[in-house]
């Protein structure tokens, strides 16, 4: 899954693609880089950030959109939105997928609307909000706090029609690094579920704060943190470098006749 964000203020690539024809551009490279899902968003997530309105975040979203499905429409574009609003706004214009960082709990009518339509959802665990998540992040039980919620949220969803889950345990969402270092050791046990697993820890802190370095010089760390998290249960990895990720990707499946 490749990261198209039209954010100007996301950690890593605020502003790079906020024109459409730099998106369009980018969502190209990343196709032929070996992309096969573009997750498109307009409001940044990252620790601490502000809210915009949903009004300005269709704003932003639908003239992409429609590029992307206008140029690119055997490529599933997924919404990286926890707005049922904007979801709803988007699926008429041909998005395939959501990706909602908070698994249905920010906007009651998201389990309504992907029930509804049982679009195939990201149902991804946060602790808190993005503007307040690390105030008090989970640390030793996390593993446990993850497993309820998505207990819970999978019962709901699955019964307002939901069937198409997919799930993601939201590194760096409130979590303390210890707490993400102990998710990527035990991914594989979220496998109970019997949902494929999403992980995204792109260029994330957990890996400068251990390396020393900025977001900006955590490549390297990345593709080691997707090799281990593909070797752990990951079956999709969210990511801003396409071609770093095929290439894990390629040399696993080499190595053991994995299928991803």
């Amino acid at each position: 899954m490749g990261i198209l964000n039209v954010t100007p203020d996301s950690f890593y690539d605020g502003g790079q693609f906020d024109e459409s024809g730099k998106a369009l551009s980018r969502a190209e490279t990343m196709l032929k880089q070996g992309a096969d899902i573009i997750d498109l968003g307009a409001m940044s997530t990252r620790p601490g950030a502000k809210e915009i309105s949903e009004e300005e975040e269709i704003k932003r979203l639908l003239p992409v959109l429609r590029l992307l499905i206008r140029n690119f429409s055997e490529t599933p574009v997924s919404v990286d939105t926890y707005r049922s609003a904007v979801v709803k706004a988007c699926y008429e214009e041909g998005a395939a997928v959501v990706n909602d960082i908070s698994g249905g709990r920010f906007d009651p009518g998201m389990v309504i609307f992907v029930g509804k339509h049982n679009i195939p959802y990201i149902m991804m665990h946060v602790h808190g909000t993005p503007e307040s998540m690390q105030n008090h992040p989970l640390d030793s039980d996390v593993m446990d706090k993850i497993t309820a919620f998505f207990a819970a949220q999978i019962n709901e969803f699955r019964a307002a029609g939901a069937t198409q889950l997919i799930l993601d345990p939201g590194f760096g969402f409130g979590k303390t690094m210890q707490a993400n270092y102990t998710i990527l050791r035990r991914l594989g046990e979220l496998g109970v579920f019997g949902y494929p697993l999403l992980v995204g820890i792109s260029r994330k802190s957990m890996i400068g704060k251990v390396l020393n370095v900025t977001p900006e010089d955590a490549l390297n760390g990345t593709t080691v943190l997707n090799t281990i998290a593909l070797l752990n249960g990951a079956d999709v990895i969210r990511v801003h470098d396409v071609k770093e990720a095929t290439e894990v990707v390629s040399l696993l499946k080499q190595l053991h006749n994995l299928r991803f």
